[in-house]
């Protein structure tokens, strides 16, 4: 009966989302995985000092790295240690999951864009997705229907 009172608990757990990406890109098919983070970049993260905007995935050595993300050091971080706020961090994923990216990316020329950084049972996860950039032709046709879903919601909705 107790567990039946125990209280949901409800955090965002959304760390930082990478806006533009689905702007400049044609996003198929997303993957999920871990960051293997320093203490101090944990401690940024809680409170939510992140950033993905010009962030990237490559491939090297039949492993994944997160390139050009930010985190930024807190104040209290310590004095004798210097923070490297734009490090190349390592990607946790499975060996079938690594194999079917690099297919991807070496043979289809994709690239492998951040999406999202999140918290899952504790754990910072990322959000990486395979994509195609879109061409200028492409962006605007994007623009142009996102104008035209927004004045058709303005013409539907009752006065």
């Amino acid at each position: 009966m107790a567990k039946a009172n125990k209280k949901e608990k409800t955090v965002n757990s959304t760390i930082c989302l990478n806006k533009k990406a689905k702007f400049d890109y044609t996003l198929e098919e997303r993957f999920e995985a871990g960051i293997a983070l320093q203490g101090w970049e944990v401690k940024s993260l809680r409170s939510g000092k992140a950033q993905l905007r010009d962030a990237y995935v490559i491939i090297k050595d039949a492993e994944a790295f997160l390139l050009g993300a930010l985190i930024s050091p807190l104040a209290t971080v310590s004095t004798h240690f210097v923070p490297e706020d734009q490090r190349t961090r390592k990607l946790l994923l499975h060996r079938h999951e690594l194999n079917k990216l690099i297919g991807a990316v070496e043979r289809k020329g994709k690239a492998l864009i951040p999406l999202a950084m999140y918290w899952k049972k504790g754990r910072a996860k990322l959000e990486i997705a395979l994509a195609e950039g879109k061409k200028l032709h492409d962006k605007r046709d994007t623009e142009k229907q996102r104008d035209w879903n927004r004045e058709k919601e303005r013409i539907m909705k009752p006065h």
